[in-house]
């Protein structure tokens, strides 16, 4: 299906026209029909030729108090079929319907001139082509036809169909996001809403959600055409049965999406065109699919500005949009969004810094440049914004994002390599600075080096450490490798000596907690103690020797394998309060192993980890294989 609206002044017989070429009445209410006068949206189609493709139109009004329901109608769609009347020629609406249009950056139309049973079509004709090609349409196919004799619809039902053929495919597989133009109510089936399908598919089952979040609904039905499928694949018009909380307040302006696909931007940096951005008034209204929301201007440079939205909308940048004066005494600008999460301008002189950062922007969706402006990015999040994303790994790369630049660093989260570089030796530079503050406590915490950084994920601290050779991390600090140990003070050296000689006596018998505040060893201070080399930190508040754990190693390795805890705690002299730590902290570094949930046995000496002791304990036949 291809979908066109119609454009142009009021009383041109735009529906008069749309009617005769599909056989269907566009005006949906009797008031319109007696008064000969468009008031609101109408939907009819029509197929070209016998196996063609349906065409649908959307009709919209002339008049100029229905402008906003004009951008309604073709803030959705992608070609227009503009009428002029050869007995009037070109009118006040004519032009401003070609405006929007411009501004909307429509570049597939026909034009027709109506009612050439009354006046010489020609010079009308020629007058409207040359206004058309001064915009977006450029050269336009044109066609003078009479609705009421029939003259022309041939010619201009060939000329349609050739525009359809020329119009870009829909992207099938791109998220949801359908602008709603009609919303009512079906007997027995509840909440049916309508509108053009520009991109994406819908499928009866699917969930769709609305602009702010509030309402997820079900896709109970669809219909094209008053036909019904089970699934709808852009370009189409789209009747939608919905159902779920929230469906009842469904109307023209609002918006279903795919979930979790879009941001909801209520403040956005767009460029602006057809006037100076600081020419403009503060107030404007913006209009975009079929939404018309109010929005503050902060005018930025020569052709951008800040726009402040009166309700978040799901933009996307490259997005084209319409700033509109609700009075129409103004010509309509069109906007490009360039920005959908902007920064916050707090500093003085941020302004003037933003300008500059716009007037480089183009509109057109750039990965590298994105990166560079933020740093650091979720990979959904620059999808929601309109960005293409490199492709995850694993993922079969397409359009070339194969040549892109790895710059996944952690999770979901991107980095621009130049300021992942910068971060890794700002971190550095920290735990240094951290360790020359801090003796008894060297190592840098972790959440801290993430506020210090400016960091949204301490995902990202971890990837940093581990990318940077000067650091190690452990039990959640961070520590620089190449720094000399800190220096004790004199009291803690002197506890460290006290206790020391305490452990020299009995090796495995960690001191007890009411020994170490004797000693005046609090967590700090035996932290400090670790970092130095003074002592062994097995868990918290458990230190032992430098090198007890390759003696206790040792004394294991002696005992028949497997072993018990009980048995490892009567060959190493100690308590349970020690033992169960000891044996964990063996664990980790690959000392010993579990044989099963009561039983341990000493890794072989190659490798650490190649092997366990000869003799392994037989297997139990009820045990599962892996």
């Amino acid at each position: 299906m291809r979908v066109l609206a119609t454009a142009g002044h009021v009383d041109h017989g735009k529906s008069a026209l749309v009617r005769a070429l599909t056989g269907m009445e566009p005006d949906r209410y009797a008031e319109e029909r007696r008064r000969g006068l468009t008031l609101d949206l109408g939907f009819v189609w029509t197929r070209l030729g016998p196996d063609g493709e349906h065409l649908a139109f959307v009709d919209v009004p002339g008049h100029e108090r229905f402008v906003a329901t004009m951008l309604a109608g073709v803030g959705p769609v992608p070609a227009v079929l503009f009428v002029v009347a050869a007995d009037q020629g070109w009118q006040p609406q004519s032009q401003e319907h070609l405006a929007i249009l411009d501004a909307l950056g429509v570049r597939h139309a026909v034009l027709a001139v109506t009612r050439s049973d009354l006046a010489d079509p020609e010079p009308v004709r020629a007058d409207a082509v040359e206004r058309l090609a001064a915009t977006s349409l450029g050269k336009v196919a044109s066609v003078a036809v009479s609705a009421v004799t029939g003259a022309g619809l041939d010619e201009l039902r060939h000329e349609l169909a050739r525009l359809a053929a020329q119009l870009p495919a829909a992207d099938a597989r791109a998220d949801v996001r359908l602008w709603l133009d009609r919303a009512f109510t079906v007997r027995g089936h509840g909440t049916v809403v309508t509108g053009t399908l520009g991109a994406g598919t819908l499928r009866v089952g699917d969930r769709l959600t609305t602009a702010d979040g509030t309402a997820v609904l079900r896709v109970r039905g669809l219909q094209s055409l008053h036909e019904d499928l089970p699934t709808v694949s852009a370009v189409a018009r789209v009747a939608v049965n919905v159902r779920g909380q929230g469906d009842g307040a469904l109307g023209r302006g609002q918006v279903l999406l795919t979930p979790d696909r879009w941001l909801n931007s209520q403040v956005i940096d767009v460029r602006v065109t057809g006037e100076p951005a600081a020419d403009l008034p503060r107030s404007l209204t913006l209009h975009i699919g079929t939404a018309a929301v109010p929005v503050t201007v902060r005018p930025f440079g020569e052709d951008t500005a800040r726009l402040t939205l009166g309700r978040g909308l799901p933009l996307r940048v490259g997005d084209r949009a319409v700033l509109r004066e609700p009075g129409g005494s103004r010509t309509p600008c069109a906007v490009t969004v360039l920005d959908v999460r902007p920064p916050r301008l707090t500093r003085r002189g941020a302004g003037r810094a933003r300008a500059a950062e716009l007037d480089g922007m183009t509109g057109r969706p750039d990965l590298t440049a994105e990166l560079g402006r933020r740093g650091l990015v979720r990979r959904a999040d620059l999808r929601a914004m309109g960005v293409p994303p490199p492709p995850a790994p694993g993922d079969r790369p397409r359009d070339g994002a194969d040549r892109l630049p790895a710059v996944g660093v952690a999770g979901d989260w991107l980095a621009d390599p130049a300021y992942w570089d910068t971060l890794r030796d700002r971190l550095a530079a920290e735990a240094g600075r951290h360790a020359r503050a801090h003796p008894l406590e060297p190592g840098l915490p972790t959440e801290a080096a993430r506020r210090l950084l400016g960091l949204p994920d301490r995902a990202l601290v971890d990837a940093l450490a581990a990318a940077q050779p000067r650091l190690h991390a452990r039990q959640g600090r961070l520590y620089p490798v190449d720094s000399p140990r800190p220096a004790l003070p004199a009291p803690v050296r002197a506890a460290v000596d006290a206790l020391r000689r305490d452990l020299a006596r009995a090796p495995f018998r960690a001191p007890e907690a009411g020994r170490l505040a004797e000693l005046g060893l609090d967590r700090r201070a035996l932290a400090a103690a670790a970092a130095a080399g003074a002592l062994l930190r097995i868990a918290e508040g458990i230190v032992l020797l430098p090198g007890a754990d390759a003696d206790a190693t040792a004394v294991l390795r002696a005992l028949p394998q497997p072993f018990t805890l009980s048995e490892a705690r009567r060959a190493l002299d100690t308590t349970r309060r020690v033992a169960v730590p000891l044996l964990e902290f063996l664990d980790a570094r690959g000392h010993t192993e579990r044989v099963d949930d009561q039983r341990r046995c000493c890794r072989t000496a190659a490798g650490n980890g190649g092997g366990r002791e000869s003799n392994p304990p037989a297997r139990d036949p009820r045990a599962p294989r892996f």
